[in-house]
């Protein structure tokens, strides 16, 4: 009995530092679980590849209290202009939301990049309203622990799915440290920062894959709409169609970088965008953009921007329309960016219908799936093959890509 008694004393209690106890309890889980062998956060951490695997979470306990106020009626009033910086990192991601009362930041670059916090304070920023780290890898939470020192932060927003990188536990020392709120939001919350509106489209739970894990979010200021989906792949697309989130917007961050894992057509044709932007790295090891996605937006007839041409691309709104900002990565100004085309390779391919990977051009080998620019440069620098299989010896070919490239039946070895 006197047992009971005890635990009806520290029921307040708990529930008064239930939020920082959620941030402690991941952090020591990731100690827990990286004590014995720590990986160690290299430039040449690849996102794209599922290194680990877990075992689906038998139990989602869903946070009693949402952080930010929850959507009412009337909307929001708007009363002057957002600027959204799609802001270059590189291989990474960084979205600002800024508008006259929110100040909104969606992932925060690389872990071996020290450019985020620079453009905050060039912009402006002095406070943050709320902090989005989409899911746990450090392309998109890197920098995470450089902006929660920087700036005063109300509130931090993650999946919920936990690693044992360096980076990651840096990121919850600094919400520890800081004191700042955490809350792990979920499909269907809807939430009004400001004059912004945000509806969660995913995830419902977590699987244990960061990708299927990623925050994905609608933000609405006044009529105009964006959709980021972080590092949402084919699998959630088509479960957030299934369950039929409203994710329509007239601006789409393509997801996982435009890569082919994502961005499938039924999605885009939901999504309906008028405009689709990117976010990458020049020569980036996993060839994003993937050609077949920049093909198919071209084919929808829906314009293409990213960092990669254009470097930070900046979109003004007032509401109700909405101008972007977009100048290419030259010397050369010009006064409106082109769509992104692919154009085709300067060499035909070789005789016959297959591509010797022991013989062709670096423009030749760019034909073959999942070969960009980089890794034809590391193929010719590995020749001669005795077969396709050993294109696995190339950074970022692994089983899979192989059997893409396999099926796809272009790349051979006479």
């Amino acid at each position: 009995m006197s047992y009971f008694i005890v635990l009806l004393f520290l029921l307040p209690l708990l529930l008064v530092v239930r939020k920082k106890a959620i941030v402690s309890f991941l952090l020591l889980s990731t100690v827990l679980l990286g004590c014995t062998d720590q990986p160690l956060d290299l430039p040449t951490e690849q996102t794209e590849t599922k290194e680990e695997v877990y075992e689906p979470n038998e139990e989602v306990v869903e946070p009693e209290e949402a952080p930010a106020s929850e959507e009412t009626s009337p909307a929001p009033v708007i009363t002057g202009e957002a600027i959204i910086h799609f802001i270059d990192v590189g291989q990474g991601d960084a979205t600002l939301l800024q508008g006259p009362d929110f100040t909104i930041l969606i992932d925060a670059g690389r872990h071996d990049r020290e450019d985020v916090v620079p453009y905050l304070r060039s912009v402006g920023v002095e406070t943050i309203d709320l902090l989005v780290g989409t899911h746990p890898h450090a392309d998109h939470i890197g920098q995470m622990d450089k902006v929660i020192n920087a700036f005063p932060v109300k509130e931090v927003w993650m999946s919920g799915d936990s690693h044992t990188t360096q980076t990651f536990e840096r990121v919850l020392n600094a919400i520890i440290e800081h004191e700042v709120d955490y809350y792990e939001p979920r499909a269907g919350e809807r939430f009004d920062i400001g004059s912004l509106q945000i509806t969660v489209v995913n995830p419902v739970n977590l699987t244990g894959d960061f990708h299927e894990g990623s925050i994905s979010l609608v933000s609405r200021y006044g009529e105009v709409s964006l959709l980021f989906t972080g590092d949402a792949e084919k699998q959630t697309e088509e479960a957030m169609l299934s369950r039929k989130e409203p994710i329509q917007a007239q601006i789409f961050q393509l997801g996982h970088h435009g890569s082919s894992t994502s961005n499938i057509k039924r999605f885009l044709e939901a999504v309906a965008p008028e405009v689709a932007i990117y976010s990458a790295g020049l020569d980036n090891s996993y060839g994003h953009p993937h050609r077949e996605v920049i093909d198919r937006l071209n084919t929808m007839n829906i314009p293409v921007y990213g960092t990669i041409q254009n470097g930070t691309i900046i979109i003004t709104t007032d509401g109700k329309t909405y101008e972007i900002n977009a100048n290419m990565k030259t010397k050369q100004e010009e006064k409106q960016p082109e769509k992104v085309e692919t154009s085709p390779p300067p060499t035909a391919a070789p005789s016959g219908t297959c591509i010797d990977i022991n013989t062709a051009s670096l423009e030749q080998l760019e034909q073959i799936t999942h070969i960009g620019p980089e890794r034809a440069q590391q193929l010719v620098q590995l020749r001669p093959f005795k077969s396709v299989d050993e294109l696995t010896k190339i950074n970022g070919i692994g089983a899979g890509r192989l059997r893409d490239i396999k099926a796809e039946g272009l790349a051979c070895v006479n």
